[in-house]
């Protein structure tokens, strides 16, 4: 029992230990990191759905008296990191262009980068040494983000508003007039929550995104069930909104919700991946002209060799046929020829 107990421990131990894995390096640019700090986690449940892994908070400071506080969350993936930037974000943030997902705040910045997010208060490094950190990252994810959030309407979206729904918890948390049997998160599913200005109020829409329309097309039909729920599917995407304050307001955005087959943006290839391709098929044309010309060259070698045999050594045709002689007797007269 003792042994158990002891065994248990350890294993409590080390799931501690990698929960508060160190994130940030001992220097930032200029900046020297003092003792790493613990953080507390206000919403336990809604933090491990996102995918919570590891947090970190330091004090950095440079020679010149410069400070800045930094937190550090890393998340299972990016878009881990995507819904907690969007739920840390402040109403009033606005936005910063040296992040995809990186927004100002009254006293510094939260941004994302993979399946990291980080909260700089006070001063912060400079792009150079931020660049710096994220190779230092450790179990850096940094698969693309999802593309559902694309597919709200920009026009009466209030600014921050956007919450990003990965299951029961968050459903709950943000949209709690849905169950989550309805949502359907073992299909799958994701959602993207925002909230519109409209003359009667705010609207809550969720974009419900699975990973076939026949399943969205299913799913649909439980969303018409809930009392008040207003419901469009196109392709692959339901849109929801329960109870709305402005019916009229709501089919407007409604229509405005329509699902694009081709959701990746069409790049042009590299030049240097088409030349590429290039010099491979011509190399293939030169190797068989090659094959060709050895071939060829083998054949006329090996006529002129048997034409030469003939004239110069040979004084019988060597491919005439060779005649055994043998003769068949009689066997009355065995001296005689038939």
């Amino acid at each position: 029992m003792p042994r158990k107990l002891t065994a248990a421990g350890a294993l409590l131990f080390l799931l501690a230990a990698s929960a508060n894995a160190a994130i940030f390096p001992d220097q930032i640019g200029e900046y020297q990191k003092s003792a790493p700090k613990t953080i507390g986690i206000p919403d336990q449940a809604l933090y491990s759905e996102y995918g919570l892994e590891a947090s970190e908070a330091a004090d950095y400071a440079s020679p010149e008296g410069k400070k800045f506080s930094a937190v550090g969350w890393r998340l299972h993936d990016s878009t881990g990191a995507l819904a907690l930037f969007q739920f840390r974000r402040p109403s009033g943030a606005t936005t910063a262009a040296f992040a995809p997902l990186a927004v100002r705040t009254s006293d510094g910045v939260i941004f994302a980068y993979g399946n990291y997010l980080f909260q700089f208060t006070g001063s912060y490094p400079d792009p150079a040494s931020l660049t710096a950190l994220y190779q230092k990252l450790p179990n850096l994810e940094n698969s693309p983000l999802p593309a559902l959030s694309s597919y709200l309407p920009a026009e009466g979206l209030v600014g921050n508003s956007e919450r990003y729904i990965l299951g029961p918890v968050s459903l709950q948390r943000f949209e709690p007039k849905i169950p989550p049997s309805v949502a359907a998160f073992h299909l799958g599913a994701e959602g993207q929550l925002g909230k519109y200005q409209t003359p009667k109020g705010l609207l809550t829409f969720i974009l419900f995104y699975y990973p076939t329309p026949s399943m969205a097309r299913e799913q649909a039909l439980e969303f018409q069930k809930i009392s008040g729920a207003v419901v469009k599917r196109t392709g692959p995407l339901v849109a929801v909104t329960v109870s709305p304050v402005d019916t009229d307001a709501a089919e407007r955005i409604l229509g405005k919700i329509n699902y694009r087959a081709s959701v990746t943006v069409n790049e042009k290839v590299p030049v240097n991946e088409v030349k590429g391709f290039a010099k491979m098929i011509l190399s293939m044309f030169v190797l068989a002209g090659i094959i060709l010309g050895f071939c060829i060259m083998g054949g006329v070698g090996f006529a002129g060799y048997r034409i030469l045999s003939r004239k110069m050594w040979q004084k019988q045709d060597s491919s005439a046929m060779i005649v055994l002689g043998l003769e068949q007797t009689s066997p009355s007269n065995p001296g005689a020829k038939e």
